[in-house]
C-alpha cells in the first residue's frame, strides 16, 4: 500500500529546478504562499498560545512538511525556530530542497520519503499537507 502517485511524482520532479524561480512555473504558489504561511501560523500561535512577537516563536515545534516540493513552508517554517522534517516522494525535489536551505542557512530535516514509510514513535507537534495529490484509494476503498 502506497500514497505515491508516480505520476505526479515525475511531473514535479521534471520541475524541481524550478521551485525557487519566483517567476518560473511556480510563480503562482510564489503569490499565495504568504497568505497560507500567514494562515498556518494563525492557527499555530492559536492552538499553542504562542506569542507572535518572538524572533523564534516556532522554537518549541517539531513541525512535518508532507510533500514538501522544494521547501516553500518548511523553510518559513525553520526561519521561525522549528525543527522541520520536510517529506517528498521526489529525489529531485528534495536535492532542491536541501541546496536553497543550505544557501540559506536553514537546519531543515529533508527526506526522501513518503508518510506510510515514516518513523511511528517520531512525534509532531504540526503535521502539514499542502498541494500534494496522492493516491488515496488505499485508504478510502477496501476490496
Amino acid at each position: 500500500m502506497t500514497t505515491i502517485n508516480k505520476e505526479e511524482i515525475q511531473k514535479f520532479s521534471d520541475l524541481a529546478e524550478e521551485w525557487w524561480d519566483v517567476n518560473g512555473k511556480f510563480k503562482p504558489l510564489h503569490k499565495f504562499n504568504p497568505i497560507r504561511i500567514k494562515y498556518i501560523l494563525d492557527n499555530i500561535y492559536k492552538k499553542f498560545g504562542i506569542n507572535a512577537s518572538s524572533a523564534t516563536p516556532l522554537k518549541n515545534l517539531d513541525i512535518l512538511d508532507i510533500g514538501c516540493g522544494g521547501g516553500l513552508v518548511s523553510e518559513p517554517m525553520a526561519t521561525l525556530g522549528a525543527k522541520v522534517t520536510g517529506i517528498d516522494a521526489s529525489e529531485k525535489n528534495i536535492k532542491v530542497a536541501k541546496i536553497h536551505a543550505e544557501k540559506k542557512g536553514l537546519n531543515i530535516n529533508y527526506e526522501q520519503n513518503s508518510p506510510e514509510n515514516l518513523k511511528i514513535n517520531k512525534k509532531y507537534d504540526v503535521k502539514v499537507l499542502l498541494s500534494v495529490a496522492v493516491n488515496i484509494k488505499p485508504f478510502f476503498l477496501s476490496n
